[in-house]
């Protein structure tokens, strides 16, 4: 009897450490290399180092400047120099000549780990470096390979240019400072970040330099190229540990955020837990697969969706508003940032409102708050900043589309407040930027540039789903729904197709107008309005034809007349053909897409992963799911890539079953064992959990 209940033991012991292992796979599975090399349209810039969920900072090599060390601030996916704030990086011995600008170091030679919220690196002098993060602060370790070992701060260096900042040591140990940032796609972000940061042991040596001038045992430097170094005696003890804490509002808040975050436990400790919070986040998508490289592709790209918008509120609550004063957070929310909202209203923001509604919720209070401070809201937002790149007025339709899949509780009335000043008063500017301009013509003729049109129609539909779905107000919803067929005034029936046209209503070439893309990729941004739309140019067969003259090729640049796999203008247009008489084309083309421009290498990506909206489509394209609609909650469908999925909502269990990597054809749709004939479901349906059964062939 004693020896059958060992047997039992041992057997589940056995089964519960493959349980164990199973459930906190996810953040192994994350290879963060994908997406991280390569230039122009079709690379990733990612960066490759540890970050929290949606946390404060991003403690990695930066992409442009990965010379510099390791900034503490990072885009994921930009394609625009950005951030790389407070750069650390250790040097094999003593320090003998001012760092400058720290251009003039190597970049780290090779890549030993990486996952999610860990990064292990050699260095050329064999100094190992690695990196991991809790929600407010970057911990590094670094490993000397010689008796004694460096660590620069730089203070007046970034991934872009620092012209006003200040360092101060504080002791044997700690420093602090602060620095204005620089600039994002020729933006200028003079935003303000402060930090401290702390030794876990005693420097034998320290001192700063300021540009070409190494200042030793000095404390203080200021301006630009400017920093510190602490030396230590590696001897009998190769390991320093380092911790930085940053915030927006001053230096009392960084060393406060950096109390917040200690462990008595060491380097180790932090990264235990950033790999258990990159599992239960990860885990709240599980699919199977016998292939570990698909697994690795989508938890990656999981990953890269779960990063921004960050946080920018400090631990008690206090950030600094658009307005430059200093706010405090309602009480149990926090307030984010980094928003690229040309590129995350498209997918992304959909993603992040179905799994965490709370966070998004305070996503989208975030943004009303930042219009409340700024005049109106921003088309792409870096810390407290409005950068106005990109084009269009696309935030209004990433709070509808947010609020839409389940992210409810912020301000509605003060949101749609914003979206209905920006959409029809003229001139009204977000603090230095013009919210619509053209808005004068577009309201009194319905005419824009082309593609901004398109912007603006977009937008009207989801102000009018906003309207109707969150307030109620049918009159407003009439008004902007009405006002979003203005994408017509595009429609020139000499040429079939739509065109620019001059404000006296004369038609321009037809090449004018169009940004990142051309008129036959943004001939089909007109998702609310498809069945009109393909009726105009003359009925499915034809819509099919232009379908499939665009899906030739997949990796198109800016200026050519094919599918861009890697561009936003272009994400919803496969399932495009779920409108025509070849729903199966969907599944082809989005094959296609899948195995021609992804794979598991570094440079992995078809596109900028824009803050994590290429890793959004790839999610939901790999579950089956596209939300095509601005402002509406539902989903085109297309045949999974996974056998089973599952999907952890707030209200219940999503699983779908019945995907294909090969098949092309949906044979029968069934929702909670009821066949469903459209290819669109209602969020309705599936949020409050639901059972989706695929038989195809």
């Amino acid at each position: 009897m004693k020896t059958r209940q060992i047997l039992i033991l041992l057997i589940l012991s056995l089964f519960i450490g493959v349980w164990n292992l199973s459930a906190q796979r996810y953040s192994q599975l994350v290879d963060p290399l994908i997406g991280s090399e390569g230039n122009g349209l079709g690379c990733g810039y990612c960066y490759i180092g540890a970050t929290y969920p949606f946390g404060m900072v991003q403690l990695s090599p930066g992409f442009f400047t990965p010379q510099r060390g390791f900034g503490i601030t990072q885009l994921s996916g930009a394609g625009c120099a950005n951030m790389g704030n407070f750069p650390v990086l250790p040097l094999a011995g003593e320090l003998t000549k001012s760092p400058n600008d720290m251009d003039g170091f190597q970049p780290y030679v090779e890549v030993n780990e990486a996952h999610a919220g860990f990064l292990s690196l050699s260095m050329e002098d064999n100094t190992l470096a690695e990196l991991t993060v809790n929600q407010r602060s970057g911990i590094a370790r670094f490993s000397f390979d010689e008796g004694k070992g460096t660590v620069l701060i730089g203070s007046g260096v970034s991934a872009t240019f620092v012209n006003n900042s200040r360092i101060e040591i504080t002791s044997t140990s700690t420093c602090e400072g602060f620095a204005y940032g620089g600039e994002f796609c020729g933006a200028e972000t003079l935003y303000k970040i402060y930090f401290a940061a702390a030794f876990n042991r005693d420097a034998s040596d320290f001192g700063t330099w300021m540009k070409g001038n190494l200042l030793e045992s000095a404390k203080l430097a200021y301006g630009k190229n400017s920093g510190a170094y602490f030396s230590f005696d590696t001897q009998t003890d190769s390991k320093v540990e380092y911790r930085i804490a940053i915030s927006f509002v001053s230096i009392e808040n960084a060393r406060e955020n950096l109390r917040q975050s200690a462990t008595e436990n060491g380097f180790d400790a932090y990264r235990k837990s950033a790999s258990k919070v990159w599992d239960e986040n990860l885990g709240k998508i599980k699919v199977a697969s016998d292939n570990e490289g698909d697994l690795v592709q989508f938890y990656t790209h999981f990953y890269h969706a779960l990063i921004h918008p960050n946080l920018v509120s400090d631990s008690n609550g206090e950030y600094i508003g658009a307005d430059f004063k200093v706010h405090k957070a309602q009480h149990g929310r926090d307030v984010y940032s980094s928003f690229s909202v040309w590129d995350t209203y498209r997918a992304q923001a959909q993603l992040v409102a179905m799994l965490y509604p709370k966070e998004a919720s305070d996503m989208m209070q975030s943004l009303v708050d930042f219009a409340d401070q700024a005049g109106g809201y921003g088309r792409w937002i870096l810390a407290n900043i409005e950068t106005g790149i990109m084009q269009g007025n696309p935030t209004p339709i990433l709070i509808a589309n947010s609020y839409a899949f389940g992210a409810t509780n912020f301000d509605l009335e003060g949101a749609f407040s914003y979206m209905k000043k920006g959409a029809t008063i003229p001139r009204l500017y977000s603090q230095d930027r013009e919210i619509r301009p053209f808005l004068r013509e577009y309201n009194e003729v319905g005419i824009a540039p082309a593609s901004i049109l398109l912007e603006y129609t977009s937008a009207d539909y989801a102000i009018g789903q906003f309207a109707q779905q969150a307030l109620n107000d049918k009159k407003e919803a009439s008004f902007f729904i009405q006002r979003s067929k203005n994408w017509k005034n595009l429609y020139n029936p000499q040429l079939n197709w739509l065109c620019s046209r001059n404000g006296n209503g004369k038609w321009k070439n037809i090449h004018h107008d169009w940004r990142e893309a051309t008129y036959k990729n943004y001939f089909w941004m007109v998702p609310y309005d498809l069945e009109t739309l393909i009726d105009t140019i003359g009925g499915k067969k034809v819509a099919e034809a232009r379908l499939d003259t665009l899906f030739e090729r997949l990796d198109a640049s800016y200026d050519e007349d094919w599918f861009a796999a890697g561009n936003e203008p272009d994400f919803q247009v496969p399932w495009i053909y779920n409108w025509t008489n070849s729903p199966e084309k969907t599944n082809k083309v989005i094959q296609r897409i899948f195995n021609e421009m992804y794979n598991s290498s570094p440079s992995g990506l078809p596109g900028n992963d824009d803050l994590g909206t290429m890793g959004a489509w790839y999610v939901f394209a790999s579950v089956g799911l596209y939300p095509m609609v601005p402002g509406v909650g539902g989903f085109s469908v297309n045949i999974p890539r996974f056998s089973k999925v599952s999907v952890e909502l707030p209200e219940g269990e999503l699983i779908i079953t019945g995907g294909s990597m090969e098949a092309s054809k949906i044979r029968r749709l069934q929702v909670n064992e009821k066949t469903h004939n459209p290819l669109w479901l209602d969020w309705k349906e599936l949020k409050h959990g639901a059972q989706i059964r695929f038989k195809t062939r």
